[in-house]
């Protein structure tokens, strides 16, 4: 199995301004000069994590995913980030996942935040999403996902591991940016897998300051990269596969797994 080579993109985002946030995503991505498999975005890259659908919410067929398509084709590698979407009368924080090719997947954010009214305004989605990509299998989860373990618990199949990489897209502020760091760790040790956190920093609309610490896990629970507080930064990493097999197959905790359903 070849290795997987991500980019990620810490950056502060203009507040409600979706040409703006194309504009700067567009002179971030061009400066992308090495070999990349998968572009990662922070969460509602285009208007940060505003509750004002009215306003920010994009059909479909919108400018934003005009964009992601082009910049997937243009780089010749995936890109994924989130945004405000409606869909069929209903708004939803959802992820999209771009190949190369201009096809993609979305991911529905399941778990509302209910301290703001995303839970109020938002659908939430109520599927899992495993990414097939380059031979690997991933799984995208969008911010406030991180805080519940279970939806994102990985599980032994007949074909092996359900996913190899957990990636969160997130506007997690710096007041509980504790959390942010730990969960992370705890992800990857509990499901045998690379873990991806992505996060924007600067402030947003609301006042909320956001510091970033974007990580990048092991199955062991090494941190491989964390990005320096409140830094802009593009950075390009490279997970190994066969080290992943090695471990999983060594310490074969997935065999002990317990077997469940999600309602």
């Amino acid at each position: 199995m070849e290795n997987l080579n991500l980019t990620f993109i810490q950056t502060a985002l203009y507040w409600e301004e979706r040409q703006k946030n194309l504009d700067h995503f567009r002179k971030l991505i061009d400066g992308i000069h090495e070999q990349t498999d998968l572009i990662m975005l922070p969460e509602m890259f285009n208007t940060g994590f505003s509750i004002n659908p009215e306003f920010c919410a994009e059909p479909m067929d919108g400018p934003s995913m005009h964009f992601l398509r082009e910049m997937a084709e243009l780089k010749q590698a995936a890109v994924t980030a989130t945004l405000l979407v409606i869909d069929k009368g209903e708004y939803v924080n959802r992820l999209v996942f771009f190949y190369p090719d201009g096809t993609f997947l979305t991911y529905d954010k399941r778990h509302l935040f209910r301290l703001s009214d995303e839970a109020k305004m938002f659908k939430g989605g109520d599927r899992r999403v495993v990414i097939p990509f380059k031979g690997w299998k991933l799984m995208p989860m969008i911010c406030y996902d991180l805080r519940f373990p279970v939806w994102s618990k990985n599980r032994m199949t007949p074909e092996g591991f359900e996913y190899d990489l957990l990636f969160y897209l997130a506007n997690w502020p710096i007041v509980r940016s504790h959390a942010w760091k730990a969960l992370l760790l705890a992800r990857a040790i509990e499901n045998l897998a690379f873990v991806a956190g992505i996060n924007r920093v600067g402030e947003d609309g609301n006042g909320m300051q956001h510091t970033g610490d974007s990580m990048v896990v092991d199955p062991k629970g090494n941190i491989l990269f964390q990005a320096d507080a409140g830094e802009e930064i593009i950075h390009s990493l490279t997970l190994n596969y066969e080290d992943m097999r090695i471990f999983r197959d060594s310490f074969a905790f997935g065999l002990d797994w317990d077997s469940f359903t999600i309602h």
